[in-house]
This record gives structure tokens, C-alpha cells and sequence, in this order.
């Protein structure tokens, strides 16, 4: 599909990826852009329409799904990262990870899909290099995010031929996520590029950068190739 005139819809839009995705989204031509935030005046982007949203509210998810039947593409992006050992942190967190990473956009996603099969529209999901690998304090996690990719591929299965689906994974994202990582990042605006390239040309799956080509490749070796022996 062609974000040029279409409606896009952008989970956790007030900053990082979201804020980028927007307004990439918005550059390439994009009719309307709905910003979607628990905190809707958070949203800053000129030219977007802010919308609020918490993705663990079904109610509220229902409410907005049945308001913005005009969507033509749903960026699932909005996620936390809370809790860092599986053995050591609070369950609750951990719990609070799964329902923000991987419930949240399933039942997103679920909502919006009569509308987008009306459509013929576009589901993007913004996954992670740690839906494949994990480095120490990242379990919870990557865990949250090996499940939404599998609910990725799940989707496209099940939203097929109507409604495009892509998985979008990146390595460490310039973000104030990661704003106590070292390694090399790459930019919000670099992801949201790449991202809305893919939905262009309807790939399955987006690797940003050269970390996430490389662990996918690895997937196919001995666990050893990452973990060590």
C-alpha cells in the first residue's frame, strides 16, 4: 500500500519511534495521521490528530476502533521496558511487560481488523532484535517480544489475502528507552523510514540494521552461535 492518501494510525505517537513514524508518515503525504497516546496533549507533531489511547483498556481500544473506521494502516509501536531479570524481578512487572508488549497490540489489532479487511489496509508491528536473542537484563523483555512476533505471523496468516502484515526489527533504538545503552544506536527517524518503506512494498519483515540481520541469520546455527557454548 501507499501511505500517500491513506489513514495511519500510531500507537505510543508522543515520542521515539512513534513521534517519527508519524511524521514520516505525514512527509510521505500520509490524508490523516492519528497520534494515539495514553496522554494525548503529549503529542506534539504538527499536522497529526492526537487521539487517546491506552492499549491494556479494552474498552477504550473498542471505543477509538469504532470511532476511526477510516484507518488504512495500524502501527502497533507503543511498549515498555520494565523488568530486567526473570528470576529476580517483581512477577507484577513482568506481568505489566506482557500486557503493554504483547496484549496490547493483539487486542489492537483485533479491533481494527474489520476495518483494515474493509480496506484492504496494513498491519505494522514494531518489533525487536530481542524477539530472537537475549542479552543480559533484557529477558522479560525480548520474552514480551518473541511472543509478538509470533502474533505477527499469527496475523498475517489469519488476515490474509485482505490485510498486509509486517514485522518490523531493529537492534538499539536512539530512544529514552535506551538512554543508559553505550553500544551504537540508530535513529528514530532512521526506523520510521525503513519501516514505512516496507509497508510500501509489502515486505513480511524489516531488519533496520545490521544487528538484527545478523541474529536472524543465526537462528539457523547452533545456539552456541549466540549464546556461547
Amino acid at each position: 500500500m501507499k501511505i500517500q492518501d491513506a489513514t495511519v494510525l500510531v500507537t505510543g505517537a508522543n515520542r521515539g519511534i512513534g513521534k517519527s513514524l508519524v511524521e514520516e508518515a505525514l512527509a510521505r503525504g500520509a490524508r490523516k495521521v492519528y497520534a494515539a497516546a495514553r496522554n494525548p496533549e503529549a503529542v506534539t507533531t504538527p499536522g497529526a490528530v492526537p487521539v487517546a489511547l491506552d492499549i491494556t483498556d479494552p474498552a477504550q481500544i473498542a471505543e477509538l476502533a469504532a470511532r476511526l473506521t477510516d484507518v488504512d494502516l495500524v502501527v502497533n509501536n507503543a511498549g515498555v521496558a520494565l523488568g530486567k531479570s526473570i528470576l529476580n524481578d517483581d512477577l507484577e512487572t513482568i506481568r505489566r511487560e506482557m500486557e503493554v508488549n504483547y496484549y496490547g497490540p493483539l487486542q489492537v489489532s483485533r479491533a481494527f481488523a474489520p476495518t483494515l479487511t474493509t480496506r484492504e489496509g496494513h498491519l505494522l508491528i514494531i518489533n525487536s532484535v530481542l524477539s530472537w536473542a537475549v542479552v543480559p537484563g533484557t529477558a522479560p523483555y525480548a520474552a514480551t517480544k518473541a511472543a509478538s512476533w509470533m502474533l505477527t505471523n499469527g496475523l498475517r496468516l489469519e488476515l490474509a489475502p485482505k490485510v498486509g502484515v509486517t514485522s518490523l526489527h531493529v537492534g538499539w533504538v536512539d530512544t529514552d528507552m535506551t538512554a543508559g545503552v553505550t553500544d551504537e544506536k540508530v535513529s528514530p527517524e532512521e526506523v520510521a523510514r525503513e519501516a514505512l518503506d516496507g509497508v510500501e512494498k509489502g515486505a513480511l519483515e524489516v531488519l533496520v540494521d545490521g544487528t538484527s540481520k545478523q541474529v536472524k541469520a543465526a537462528l539457523s546455527l547452533d545456539p552456541s552461535a549466540i549464546y556461547g557454548s
